[in-house]
């Protein structure tokens, strides 16, 4: 086959964006000079690599078979320019991070700290839910992924981060908020409460759903939201008491009109993770930036909160 690099990239803008005319505009090309490049590459394979199904690229399965060595080769080639560029003693490369959503209420301004110390890095972050953050790290598109609840089914290296203690949150004004500052409560004293919760799937609610099974503790699950400063809104408007990692509250034990309740068995004790695929070759790049972040947080950073 003869396929070149750039043809390669192009059709791996194609899979990204979906479209021919977002991939021509990814690689500075025009469409009719895209659509021309990928006719080829379909040429040269000798196969369709994708149709048009009601205006969406489709792949066939060959395609996605093109889609995933092209990935590879693309990675490689990243982690060969890193290498070179570090043996030069340069610092430029790529750097791609896919997050969790309540990661990101500390991931920017340690990626911040790194990007100021190596100003040639592109950085590209993905902020996601647990279920988006795995199926990329199914796919290995990028370099690294942070998650409290790496998934058990998968081979994967693991660095521990930080503590990602989950608490009780309920309105500063309701009576149990007032009950829990004059005594600890027990997990029977919330009976009567509804529960807001992240929704299943998310890391925090496995850890919640777990720990409720170990105590053989049914809530009154009023509301299952998809983020974080939806749970603070919901508590804050009085329906009811939320569970969270308090890194959504900025490790504050009271804020946006909710505070942290003292009940027996939390927090929760998680923790926050760097993963990659078992026997993937981390980039320089990568390398040094999972190398800053266990740094940080090993370094005291307000970052690595403690239960």
């Amino acid at each position: 086959m003869n396929i070149t690099f750039r043809q390669m990239r192009l059709f791996l803008a194609l899979v990204d964006s979906g479209s021919v005319t977002a991939a021509a505009r990814a690689m500075h090309v025009t469409q009719p000079t895209a659509s021309m490049q990928l006719k080829e590459i379909a040429q040269s394979v000798g196969q369709p690599i994708y149709q048009v199904v009601g205006r969406k690229i489709q792949l066939t399965d060959v395609g996605r078979e093109l889609a995933e060595t092209a990935r590879a080769i693309g990675q490689h080639w990243d982690a060969f320019e890193q290498h070179v560029d570090a043996i030069k003693g340069l610092t430029r490369g790529k750097l791609r991070v896919a997050i969790v959503n309540t990661a990101e209420y500390f991931m920017p301004r340690l990626i911040g700290r790194f990007c100021t110390s190596h100003p040639a890095i592109d950085v590209s972050l993905q902020i996601l839910n647990r279920d988006h953050v795995v199926q990329r790290l199914r796919e290995n598109l990028d370099d690294l992924y942070i998650m409290s609840m790496p998934p058990a089914d998968l081979s994967l290296e693991s660095v521990v981060l930080m503590a990602n203690p989950i608490v009780v949150v309920a309105r500063n004004a309701d009576p149990i908020a007032r009950a829990a500052q004059a005594a600890p409560l027990a997990l029977a004293d919330l009976s009567k409460q509804r529960f807001i919760l992240r929704e299943k799937g998310s890391g925090t609610r496995m850890s919640i759903d777990r720990h409720f099974r170990q105590q053989r503790f049914r809530p009154d699950v009023r509301l299952e939201l998809g983020s974080n400063e939806a749970v603070k809104e919901a508590v804050a408007g009085g329906l009811g008491v939320g569970i969270l990692s308090r890194h959504a509250l900025h490790g504050l034990q009271r804020e946006h009109g909710v505070r942290v309740i003292d009940v027996a068995g939390f927090p929760l004790p998680s923790a926050w993770h760097i993963v990659h695929p078992a026997g993937k070759k981390v980039s320089p790049v990568a390398a040094a930036f999972r190398d800053h972040l266990v740094k940080a947080a090993k370094s005291g950073s307000k970052m690595a909160i403690t239960p």
